[in-house]
């Protein structure tokens, strides 16, 4: 495993073009949460849905679509503490 920076994290995350990846991170209540998924997945957004209302990335927070529970999720980037992407494990430091 490779020890990398939270930046670099956000950085691989932003740059994996819809490929899939999986994210450990400590959700809002102080769980821990492995999420399996993936970026530009349009395909199940709603066409009525409402605009968000703030900017996810100012909150370090990124949406990406979950492949098992097949819906949109929030990952904290700030609490990333696993990732796996392109078949390199990385641990955030």
């Amino acid at each position: 495993m490779k020890s990398i920076t939270k930046e670099t994290a956000k950085q691989l995350i932003k740059e994996s073009k819809g490929r899939i990846f999986a994210a450990t991170f400590i959700k809002k209540d102080n769980t821990i949460r492995t999420l399996t998924g993936r970026l530009e997945v349009s395909k199940h957004l709603k066409k009525d849905a409402k605009k968000q209302p703030f900017k996810p990335s100012e909150y370090g927070l990124q949406c990406v679509y979950d492949m098992k529970s097949k819906g949109y999720r929030m990952i904290n980037l700030n609490t990333l503490t696993n990732l796996s992407i392109n078949n390199i494990k990385y641990i955030i430091k």
